[in-house]
C-alpha cells in the first residue's frame, strides 16, 4: 500500500508540471571568493514582479510559473548574476556571485582575484592600520577584569531522517522522532550529545591571575562513556575560544593563520567589498582568503568601524573548501564585539558552527559551540570576591554545580542557545537505553575505549574493573605466550584508598609474574585514581620481566600492538621490586615525588651476571640488590590532556616541560650491593610555525656517577617494534650502547602538508609530510669500561654485541607521510651512521595510527 501511495505522489507531481502550475525554485547564493553565504541578496523573474530576498543563510525559496524564465540575482558590492530556469531541471541552485569595484572612503577598490596585487593595494593598507592597532583596546589591558561565560557544545547527527517502520513490525526507536529538532535553515538534526557551561571568569593584572568559578555545569549523551573532564578538556583544545587579535588560531587542535595575523598580507588576500550599518555603526566588509586554500587559513569578513580607531565589530571566519583538514566539511565562526566609552573591546558573542564527516557521501555530524559573554566589569572586586586569586586551583566549581534545577537552566539560558524541540538529551539517553541491543552496544563500546571491564552494571554501584583488556595476550621470545589478567578499585570503593595489581604467566618461562599496588590519595578522587592534581603515598610491590634496553614510556609494556617484532628479544632479567612512593602535584605546574626502592634484579641465560673478581677471574652471580632513594622534579605548566584511567594522553604538547631526578644508594647500607649516583634532566616542548607546522622537541642528558655493573649503565632506549615510538631509537639493538654520560635529543617536524599540497592530485590526498631526527652522545668513562678500568673488580663482563660508542653520536634520520587514510603514518628511517656493526638494521619502514584534524 505506501508503494502505490508513493507512485501516485511521483505521478501528481508529473501530472502538476504538465498543466503548467508554479514550481518551487529553492537553493543558496554565497560569496565566490570566500564561500560564505549571503544573507538578504535580492532575487526577481525577469520582466515580471516575482521575487524574494535569501534569509539570514543565504538561502532561498521562490515559487515561479512553468516554462523557461530568467532569474535575476543582485547584492550590494557583487556583480549580478543571471541564469535561465528550464522545467526538469531545476535540482538545488548554488549561487556565487563575484564580488565587484565599489566606492569606500573616495577609493575604488576593484579585487580581481587572478590579478591580485599586494603593492598599493588598499585593501592592504586597510588591513595593516587595523593590525597596528589590534593590541591598543583589549581588555586585559586593564587591572581587572571580569564577565560571565555561558557555554553550550551540542553535537548531532545531521540532516536526519526517521526511517520508516516496516510493515507489520514493531520499530525498537521509533521514539527518536520525538527529538529530532530543526536548525534555522530547515535542516533537520537528532541532538546526540550536550553540555551546558555557566561560570564567571576573574582576571587580575598584576600579579597576573585567571580564575574560572563554575556555577552551573550538566551534560548528557553517548559521550557520557568517557571521562566527564576529559572530554570537556578536550573539547575545550578543539573547540579553543578563537581569538582573531593573536597571530596564530587555535582551532581542531591545530594552529590557523589569523586574517589579522603579522604575516597575514603574505598569507592572505584582501578585499574591500562594500559599506555595511553595524550596529548602528558605518563599517566597511573586509573579505580574505588565503594564496593556498589547502593550507591552514579562513576565508570570511572582518566587519571594521569606519572610523580612526579601525575597532572590529563582527567577524565571520570560514573555512576553504580545499582545506587539509580532516572530517570538516563546512565551518562558520561568527563573533561580535562591541566598543566601551575607553574604546576597550568586550566580545559578546563566539558561535562556531561545524559540520564532520567521514566521507563525502555521509550525513555526517553537527557540532555547535555557542559562547555568551556578558555583564563585563572593570572594578576592583570587594574582599570577598577577590578571594577567588587565592585558590590554587585555576577553575573552582560550586557545590551546587552538578546540582542545579531545570529552572536555573531556564533562567541563565540565552535565547541564542533554546532549542525548538524541548525535550532533552538525557531523555533520549535514558529511552535509547532501555533498548537492550543500545545498552549492550554501548557497553561493548564503552570497554573497547576504556579498556577495562565494570563489574557492575550501574556505574554508581560498581567499586572494581577487570582490565586493562588490552594487555590479556602477549608475547615475546623468553615467556613465549604471555597470559595476565587484572584489574583494580574505583573511587565508589572509597574516595580515598585504592588497590591495583595483575597476574601473568608465561607458557614457555612457566614462571608467574605479578604486580600489586596500594595507594592513599590525601584528596577525594571523583573518577580515577590518577586524576590530576594528585596528592598521594603509594606501596607497590612486583615482579616481572625485565627487558634490558627498551623502555616502555607511550603505552603499556604488554600491550597487544607491541607483540609482532622486528628482532627478537635477546637480553632480559627478571626483577623484583618493593617501592614506597609520594607524590605532590601542585596547579601551578610544580609536581614532585621522593621513591624509596629495594629491588633484586636476577641474572638469566638471556643476560648473565658474570662478575669480575679482585684477581681479573670471572665469577657468574645469581642477582644483585640496590636500596635507593630517589627524587623527582617536574614543571608543566598548562598541560593539556585527556586523562583515563591509567594514563594522561597528552592532547597538546605546548606546555614546557621540565624533568629533573636524582637516584642514590650507599654500599651496604639495607642490602645494596653497590653504590650508586645517577642524575637525569630533559626538556621538551612543541614549537609552532604558524602556517607551516609544528615541531616537537625533546632534550635530555645523564649522568652515572659511581662505578656499577652494566645493568645500572644508561641503556639507551632501543625500539625493536614496528610501531613509531618517540623517545626511542628505531634502528638500534638493545644493549648495543653501554654509556655512564650521555646527551640525546628527538626532533620531529610537521610540516601540514606545506609541500605535498602545492603537487597536482597527489593534493587530493591530503596527505601531510613528517621529517624525523633523533640523535645519542654517549660516553663511558674507565671506571665502568671492564676493558680499561685500572680495578675492574664488582664491574660485569659486557653481554656479547654491545659496543662503546665513539665521538660521533649516533644518529637517525626519517621521512614520513601521516594522514594516510586520515589515520594511519608510514615513515621510513635510515641509521646515519655506525653502520658497521654486525645484526643490524640499516634502515625500514615504521608505522602508527593516529587519528587527527
Amino acid at each position: 500500500m505506501n508503494k502505490r501511495i508513493y507512485c501516485l505522489f511521483l505521478l501528481l507531481l508529473f501530472l502538476s508540471g504538465l498543466y503548467g502550475q508554479n514550481i518551487t525554485v529553492k537553493g543558496i547564493v554565497t560569496d565566490s571568493i570566500t564561500g560564505e553565504a549571503l544573507p538578504y541578496a535580492e532575487l526577481f523573474i525577469q520582466g515580471s514582479t516575482l521575487g524574494t530576498t535569501t534569509n539570514d543563510k543565504g538561502q532561498f525559496s521562490l515559487n515561479v510559473p512553468a516554462g523557461e524564465k530568467t532569474l535575476v540575482v543582485s547584492y550590494l558590492g557583487y556583480e549580478s548574476y543571471k541564469m535561465k530556469l528550464v522545467p526538469g531541471k531545476m535540482p538545488y541552485l548554488s549561487i556565487s556571485l563575484s564580488p565587484s569595484g565599489v566606492y569606500l572612503k573616495e577609493v575604488v577598490v576593484k579585487p580581481q582575484r587572478e590579478k591580485y596585487e599586494k603593492k598599493d593595494n588598499p585593501a592592504v593598507r586597510f588591513v595593516r592600520n587595523i593590525i597596528e592597532r589590534k593590541n591598543l583596546n583589549s581588555p586585559y589591558s586593564q587591572d581587572y577584569f571580569s564577565y560571565e561565560h555561558y557555554e553550550k557544545i551540542l553535537f548531532a547527527m545531521n540532516d536526519y531522517t526517521p526511517k520508516p517502520s516496516k510493515p507489520n513490525k514493531k520499530n525498537k526507536f521509533s521514539f527518536v522522532e520525538e527529538f529530532v529538532d530543526t536548525l534555522t535553515d530547515g535542516t533537520t538534526i537528532l541532538p546526540v550529545s550536550e553540555k551546558e557551561l555557566v561560570e564567571t571568569v576573574y582576571y587580575r593584572k598584576h600579579p597576573k591571575s585567571e580564575k574560572h568559578v563554575v556555577e552551573g555545569s550538566q551534560s548528557s549523551g553517548v559521550d557520557e562513556m568517557f571521562s566527564r573532564d576529559g572530554v570537556r578538556q578536550f573539547l575545550g583544545e578543539a573547540f579553543h575560544e578563537v581569538d582573531i587579535f593573536k597571530n596564530d588560531v587555535q582551532l581542531f587542535l591545530q594552529r590557523f593563520v589569523s586574517p589579522l595575523s603579522a604575516i597575514g598580507p603574505n598569507y592572505y588576500k584582501y578585499y574591500l567589498l562594500d559599506t555595511l550599518d553595524i550596529a548602528g555603526q558605518p563599517c566597511a566588509d573586509l573579505g580574505f582568503v588565503p594564496f593556498n586554500s589547502e593550507t591552514f587559513g579562513f576565508t570570511g569578513h572582518l566587519y571594521v568601524a569606519l572610523d580612526s580607531t579601525y575597532f572590529v565589530k563582527k567577524v565571520i571566519l570560514n573555512v576553504p573548501k580545499d582545506i587539509n583538514l580532516n572530517f570538516v566539511s563546512h565551518m562558520t565562526i561568527e563573533q561580535t564585539f562591541e566598543r566601551t566609552a575607553d574604546s576597550t573591546r568586550l566580545m559578546t558573542k563566539d558561535d562556531i558552527k561545524v559540520n564532520f564527516k567521514l566521507s563525502e557521501k555521509s550525513k555526517g555530524m553537527y557540532a555547535r559551540r555557542l559562547s555568551i559573554y556578558r555583564n563585563h566589569s572593570f572594578h576592583v572586586p570587594d574582599t570577598k570576591t577577590a578571594k577567588v586569586f587565592q585558590e590554587s586551583a585555576p577553575t573552582i566549581v560550586s557545590a551546587d554545580a552538578y546540582r542545579q534545577s531545570d529552572n536555573y537552566w531556564k533562567m541563565v539560558r540565552p535565547v541564542e542557545a533554546v532549542r525548538k524541540n524541548p525535550n532533552s538529551v538525557s531523555n533520549l539517553m535514558a529511552k535509547l537505553r532501555s533498548v537492550p541491543v543500545f545498552y549492550f552496544t554501548e557497553k561493548v563500546i564503552s570497554v573497547l575505549v576504556s579498556g577495562y571491564i565494570p563489574t557492575n552494571k550501574e556505574p554508581s554501584k560498581n567499586k572494581f574493573d577487570l582490565g586493562p583488556m588490552n594487555s590479556t595476550l602477549n608475547g615475546n621470545t623468553i615467556e613465549g605466550a604471555r597470559f595476565r589478567v587484572g584489574g583494580g578499585t574505583t573511587p565508589v570503593l572509597s574516595k580515598r584508598w585504592f588497590g591495583d595489581g595483575y597476574l601473568a604467566y608465561g607458557t614457555k618461562d612457566r614462571k608467574i609474574k605479578y604486580d600489586a599496588l596500594l595507594e592513599y590519595s590525601f584528596n577525594d578522587r571523583k573518577d580515577y585514581r590518577l586524576e590530576y592534581p594528585i596528592h598521594s603515598i603509594r606501596m607497590e610491590y612486583m615482579y616481572d620481566l625485565n627487558k634490558l634496553g627498551q623502555q616502555y614510556m607511550y603505552t603499556s609494556k604488554d600491550n597487544m600492538m607491541l607483540a609482532i617484532r622486528r628482532k627478537k628479544d635477546k637480553f632480559a632479567t627478571y626483577l623484583r621490586k618493593a617501592e614506597l612512593t609520594y607524590t605532590r602535584e601542585h596547579y601551578n605546574g610544580i609536581s614532585y615525588e621522593a621513591i624509596i626502592r629495594n629491588q633484586r634484579e636476577y641474572a638469566t641465560p638471556f643476560a648473565e651476571f658474570n662478575r669480575f673478581e679482585a684477581d681479573g677471574s670471572l665469577s657468574p652471580v645469581n642477582h644483585y640488590d640496590l636500596t635507593a632513594l630517589e627524587l623527582r622534579f617536574r614543571y608543566g605548566k598548562d598541560e593539556k590532556y585527556y586523562q583515563t584511567r591509567t594514563q594522561r594522553i597528552p592532547i597538546t604538547y605546548d606546555a614546557l616541560i621540565f624533568n629533573l631526578s636524582h637516584i642514590m644508594a650507599k654500599k651496604g647500607l639495607l642490602g645494596s650491593s653497590y653504590d650508586f649516583q645517577r642524575t637525569d634532566i630533559g626538556i621538551q616542548k612543541r614549537f609552532w610555525f604558524s602556517a607551516f607546522g609544528y615541531i616537537d622537541f625533546i632534550v635530555k642528558a645523564g649522568k652515572v656517577w659511581s662505578k656499577v655493573p652494566y645493568p645500572l649503565l644508561i641503556l639507551p632506549n632501543a625500539n625493536l617494534t614496528y610501531t613509531i615510538q618517540p623517545e626511542a631509537y628505531t634502528n638500534m639493538n638493545a644493549l648495543e650502547f653501554l654509556n655512564d654520560e650521555y646527551a640525546s635529543w628527538d626532533l620531529t617536524y610537521y610540516m601540514n602538508g606545506n609541500l605535498l599540497n602545492r603537487i597536482p592530485l597527489v593534493k587530493k590526498l591530503k596527505w601531510r609530510e613528517v621529517f624525523t631526527f633523533r640523535g645519542l652522545w654517549g660516553n663511558l668513562t674507565d671506571k665502568n669500561n671492564p676493558m680499561a678500568a685500572l680495578n675492574k673488580e664488582g664491574l660485569y663482563q659486557f653481554p656479547e654485541g654491545s659496543f662503546l660508542m665513539g665521538k660521533a653520536p649516533y644518529m637517525e634520520a626519517g621521512v614520513g607521510i601521516e594522514n594516510i587514510f586520515k589515520f594511519l603514518r608510514i615513515d621510513y628511517v635510515w641509521r646515519l651512521n655506525y653502520r658497521n656493526h654486525p645484526d643490524i638494521q640499516k634502515s625500514g619502514i615504521r608505522m602508527t595510527m593516529r587519528l587527527s584534524f
